[in-house]
């Protein structure tokens, strides 16, 4: 589950949502595997416009880097719509994003990441597919469970015996701030990814993208924009513009 490693021949499958985390996953993955599919999922979510950005990404990423455009396979888009109906969360229900007694944000979606990485696997394993590649991070994030660190690895085990098979689940982003995450995308594409993501990928609870501020497009409220905000800032700040 390194952030680090050479080129490799073998294939992956990335968890691509349209948004910043994911994108910067997909940039790493193609720079890393010769052949690179992405799975999605349409859960019932509140931000269901990154949906629609997933699409411009994934066209857009492969302007970047012309060998992206080779390595780059298919999509596969899942409809989990009774997913979002069980799970009565800030996310999935128009309510107000508040913290409950644990500590967790009401956009916590019990379970999401166990499962998306479940169904992830099952594609993957008819795909051929050895590498499932996901942008889960315990440094910069709300306090999800299903995200940490201890969580995925006992994922990949349990995946791995259920299946029979011999999964190696990647989290590149794991021990990286917002702001190291902005400086990845930036050593993996430059500039051209950087605005690329800045300004196409979606990370706002709310779905709002009528709005653009110099980090990208949000509310400026919720959980996820105020750490792309703060991130942001400190990756400039870094780079001195």
């Amino acid at each position: 589950m390194s952030s680090a490693m050479l080129f490799s021949s073998e294939k992956a499958l990335v968890l691509f949502s349209g948004g910043q985390d994911s994108a910067t996953c997909l940039a790493w993955a193609l720079q890393h595997f010769e052949k690179v599919e992405t799975i999605g999922f349409d859960y019932g979510q509140r931000h269901s416009v990154e949906l629609q950005c997933r699409t411009v990404v994934r066209q857009k990423i492969c302007e970047v880097d012309s060998r992206w455009l080779e390595r780059l396979g298919n999509d596969h888009l899942l409809k989990l719509g009774d997913f979002g109906s069980i799970s009565e969360t800030a996310l999935t229900r128009e309510k107000a994003i508040e913290w409950d007694k644990q500590g967790l944000p009401t956009t916590f979606v019990p379970g999401r990441n166990l499962l998306f990485l479940t169904y992830a696997a099952i594609v993957a394993d008819r795909r051929c597919l050895k590498h499932l590649i996901g942008g889960m991070c315990e440094t910069d994030y709300s306090g999800y469970p299903d995200c940490r660190d201890d969580t995925l690895k006992a994922l990949q085990v349990a995946i791995n015996l259920g299946m029979n098979n011999r999964f190696v689940l990647h989290t590149p982003l794991m021990w990286l701030s917002k702001a190291d995450e902005w400086k990845m995308a930036e050593e993996l594409g430059g500039q051209s990814l950087v605005e690329l993501i800045n300004k196409e990928t979606h990370s706002c609870y709310l779905g709002e993208r009528s709005q653009y501020h110099e980090w990208g497009f949000g509310c400026g409220q919720c959980p996820a924009c105020k750490l792309r905000k703060q991130g942001w800032e400190t990756y400039k700040a870094i780079k001195g513009n």
